[in-house]
């Protein structure tokens, strides 16, 4: 009888595990990206401070394509053997983390 009671207590609280819910949470991320205007230039274009410390930081990159925006900022697409990124500077040639 003992045993009974024991295997029924087991069993039943076995059951509440189960029967028991976590709580749900509703995470809702929302993300706001503030985007410059930049507009398309000529490689031409580049002041020569930009393409001197994009030689001397990167020698063996290539320049494929330079935005500008409205604060004299460039974004420079560059090319350095089998990687492409872009990379952000002042008008003097000092370079922009973004």
């Amino acid at each position: 009888m003992k045993n009974l009671f024991l295997s029924a207590a087991i069993v039943l609280g076995g059951l509440t595990s189960f029967a028991s819910t976590s709580p749900i949470s509703n995470t809702i991320v929302k993300t706001i990206s503030v985007q410059e205007e930049y507009t398309e230039i000529k490689l031409e274009e580049v002041p020569a401070a930009v393409t001197d410390a994009l030689k001397k930081a990167y020698p063996d990159a290539v320049l494929n394509k330079a935005y500008k925006n409205a604060t004299s900022q460039y974004k420079l697409e560059v090319t350095v053997g089998d990687k492409v990124g872009s990379l952000y500077a002042n008008a003097d040639g000092s370079w922009i983390k973004k």
